[in-house]
């Protein structure tokens, strides 16, 4: 691959590079099913996507990336493990090697260039505008997702946060969960606690009740620590925060009336220094986490589709402390057995300097609710004008993302 125009020509089924995005042709629920699922993963704080799919066959990849390059011929120049092959283009990241099983099985997509209408470098405006779905950011006080459960009928929402999202805010009732925090209190604290609480009439029953407690509840905390239910609670797996919040969500949304819209947050993309380490431990617990929620959907893993989506990409260039500083054209990432995965999404621009937005970010050619807007409507059923109206307001322009799902 030597040009921008070769990068561009391969589309369709081809496995040599980026599969292009077009038209959805009226495909209702009926195609998938009312009982299927979708699961929405922000990713805070900027992933490389560079760096997660890197483009190893664009002759500007190895220039702009130096030392921080990854390629499936041979270890990095740090001695990290070589990238996973996808095609002639792209690979992914030594740390996906479960995901880059699911894209052997067509269950997983990554989709490269993408980014919201705001192409701006503020991450909180940035998030805005992803969670809001308009065109701007605070362009709306409640969330699509949430708009998208108002949309559907009988639909139910989960968010797995400890703070609603906006992306789930707003008119339909959702319901929340997040990790239960350790209940054994160190003993000594309750020692310093006791005398306060005691000079209190009100609070002295209640902290004696506490403490009686403590025995009881040491017992749940361990009962949830290996992974069991009680009263109606759920452990999270110690193996990492995201598996945990990713096993949670896929346990609810398999229960025979689970909520059929969830939504999961991470944080920590943020890498302006020392990306290398700080990615492949985050990309092998996002791959961990893929692996988590698969497992504990497996009930309705083949109605599921799973999209990890973050507020912006990052420079196509490393910075002088081996990171990478706020950009534009991004990553997402497409799961589920229901998708029709095992190719690369989207169209690369290419990363050589007259290709470059601005001269320094990867240039975004695929608006990241177009491929929103693709999954609802052929994996959920929302028509295109309750899209366009209610979900995402003012994109009537915008086209639904085409082919994303197996074919019924």
């Amino acid at each position: 691959m030597s040009s921008r125009r070769e990068f561009l020509s391969l589309l369709g089924a081809s496995a040599a590079g980026a599969t292009a995005l077009t038209l959805w042709p009226g495909v209702t629920r009926a195609a998938t099913g009312a009982d299927s699922r979708f699961l929405v993963l922000m990713l805070r704080g900027g992933l490389d996507g560079v760096h997660a799919v890197p483009p190893w066959g664009d002759p500007a990849y190895a220039r702009a990336r130096g030392p921080m390059a990854l390629t499936p011929a041979a270890p990095a120049a740090d001695g990290a493990p070589a990238a996973l092959k996808l095609d002639g283009t792209f690979a992914l990241h030594p740390a996906l090697a479960g995901a880059a099983e699911l894209y052997a099985r067509g269950e997983f997509m990554p989709l490269i260039a993408a980014a919201p209408p705001y192409w701006g470098r503020s991450h909180f405006d940035a998030q805005d505008c992803v969670e809001n779905g308009t065109a701007v950011p605070h362009g709306a006080q409640t969330g699509w997702l949430n708009r998208a459960v108002a949309a559907l009928p009988g639909a139910d929402g989960l968010a797995v946060a400890t703070v609603m999202p906006l992306m789930l805010r707003g008119p339909a009732a959702v319901a929340s969960w997040s990790p239960p925090l350790p209940l054994q209190v160190n003993p000594i604290l309750l020692q310093r606690l006791e005398p306060l609480y005691g000079e209190d009439p009100r609070l002295t029953a209640a902290f004696a009740q506490a403490i009686a407690n403590q025995g009881a509840d040491q017992a749940i905390d361990r009962d949830m620590r290996g992974g069991g239910m009680r009263g109606g609670g759920m452990a999270a797996p110690a193996q990492g925060r995201l598996p945990g919040l990713m096993k949670a969500a896929g346990t609810f949304m398999a229960q025979e009336h689970g909520p059929r819209i969830g939504f999961v947050e991470d944080y920590g993309w943020d890498t302006h220094a020392n990306e290398a380490p700080i990615l492949a431990r985050k990309l092998k617990e996002l791959d961990d986490a893929f692996a988590a929620f698969r497992a504990a959907a497996a009930p309705v893993w083949p109605r599921t589709v799973l999209i990890a989506v973050t507020e912006f990409g990052r420079t196509a260039a490393i910075n002088g402390t081996n990171g990478t500083d706020h950009g534009t054209g991004a990553a997402m990432f497409l799961a589920g057995g229901a998708l029709r995965g095992g190719r690369v999404g989207g169209q690369w621009p290419g990363m050589g300097p007259g290709e470059l937005y601005q001269g320094r970010d990867i240039h975004a050619t695929t608006d990241i609710r177009a491929v929103f807007k693709g999954v609802l409507a052929a994996h959920l059923g929302l028509t295109e004008s309750a899209l366009a109206s209610r979900v995402f307001p003012g994109s009537a322009t915008l086209a639904p993302a085409e082919g994303l799902l197996r074919a019924a």
